[in-house]
């Protein structure tokens, strides 16, 4: 059995840190960019490719392995039909004091030409360059539910995106690496025009957003393309365009990926429904956010995803969008029972949400008659919020002018004025 192991495909799999399973998955990512369906790959498939079993896969999965590999199947250890082992392979290469004189030989003349000037290889990029660029991702991602919105936090984002795209030019990498430093940089440019539309930049968004779409394509990565798509509808929702919006949004809906993983399907089904809010469509609000719902309940919490999704999308975010959508219905009680329950499931990290969902709570309470506890509610946003993210700003704002519409010269209204005064004096 040993003479046929495939030892090639087991030295490049220990070289790039890929065991029998975590392989299978790529190819089956792989084969589904390829074909629009998830391959059925497991360890046991890979283990059967090194073990000798199979020497020659299927062609869309030959396919996607040399796209995750950067290398034709044969360079790989694998035998085409009606080809002997020694027809590709020299003899002597499988006499294992060969290979070790071989390989010394190698590793001499890389350090002769390392030695010598302007002789050195390039450098070669991998994962962890990759994976350091993720964790930096990670701490914008916790200061934007922090904060949100403000114009450092896009400028980091964008930033973190020219590095990755500096990446390809440093030295030479897989394309497994080339696709994950595409992915990466869609990740933080759509970043940071998430973060402009939180600060109501929007001609900045949108400039991002076209960058985002480009290099979203280059990487092949659908989760990278739906959530560009669903922040473009978002987008369009706040510029109050709720045709362009559903059409954004359903580019995202239509991803192959919504179909696989019910989570992703929930929360496009739950921009949706904001979206719907917003063009008063009433029925088709309600009937998508019960639809939303039962796509978050089908989906698996140990399912891997992407750690932009993993850190904001929740029931909190499912109600949070809810009570948005209401409240542009003008259904007040509905809003507040959204309000109540996103409030009561909110991750304790994210003032940002706790902050417009507080927000929009005082405007359903107000708008039902209840100024004293609307006053309440609205006292609660933290200062610093209500003075630096452009969008909580605006929206307290028009609660203090409905306020003054609804008590005209009562103590609820001074209240009020005076509580918004100390912003002044504290900024």
């Amino acid at each position: 059995m040993d003479a046929t192991r495939n030892t090639v495909l087991e030295a490049w799999m220990a070289e790039h840190g890929y065991s029998s399973n975590s392989l299978a998955d790529a190819v089956n990512r792989s084969l589904e960019q390829l074909t629009g369906r998830s391959g059925g790959l497991d360890g046991s498939s890979v283990r059967g490719w090194k073990a000798g079993r199979v020497k020659w896969p299927k062609s869309a999965t030959r396919k996607a392995l040399e796209d995750i590999a950067g290398l034709p199947a044969t360079a790989l250890g694998f035998i085409p039909r009606g080809r002997t082992p020694s027809a590709l392979v020299p003899p002597q290469q499988e006499d294992p004091d060969m290979k070790r004189r071989t390989l010394v030989g190698g590793l001499a003349t890389a350090a002769v030409a390392a030695a010598s000037p302007g002789t050195a290889s390039p450098r070669r990029i991998g994962m962890s360059d990759v994976d350091r660029l993720q964790k930096r991702f990670a701490e914008i991602i916790a200061s934007d539910h922090r904060h949100g919105g403000q114009l450092g936090i896009e400028q980091r984002a964008a930033a973190l995106a020219d590095e990755a795209l500096n990446l390809q030019n440093a030295g030479s990498a897989t394309q497994r690496v080339r696709s994950s430093l595409y992915a990466s940089a869609a990740a933080f440019r759509s970043s940071a025009m998430w973060a402009a539309i939180d600060g109501r930049r929007y001609d900045d968004a949108k400039t991002h957003m076209r960058e985002a779409q480009t290099l979203a394509e280059m990487s092949g990565d659908q989760a990278i393309k739906f959530r560009i798509w669903s922040h473009t509808g978002t987008m369009y929702r706040h510029l109050g365009r709720p045709a362009d919006a559903l059409a954004a949004n359903d580019v995202a809906r239509n991803l192959f990926l919504t179909r696989r993983d019910p989570l992703f399907a929930s929360l496009g089904l739950a921009r949706q429904g904001a979206i719907l809010g917003t063009a008063q469509d009433r029925s088709g609000m309600r009937r998508t956010f019960d639809q939303a719902q039962e796509a978050m309940l089908r989906s698996d919490p140990t399912d891997y995803r992407p750690v932009w999704m993993l850190a904001f999308y929740d029931q909190a975010e499912l109600d949070s969008l809810a009570l948005s959508a209401n409240l542009a219905l003008g259904d007040y009680p509905t809003a507040e029972y959204h309000a109540h329950r996103c409030l009561a499931a909110l991750r304790p990290h994210m003032i940002r949400s706790r902050s417009i969902a507080t927000t929009r709570l005082a405007h359903a309470q107000l708008a039902q008659g209840a100024a004293d506890a609307a006053t309440a509610t609205a006292m609660k946003v933290p200062t610093d919020v209500a003075t630096h993210h452009a969008r909580v700003a605006r929206m307290l704002q028009e609660f203090g002018a409905a306020l003054r519409a609804t008590a005209p010269g009562s103590t609820t209204v001074q209240t009020w004025a005076e509580h918004a005064a100390t912003w002044r004096t504290t900024t």
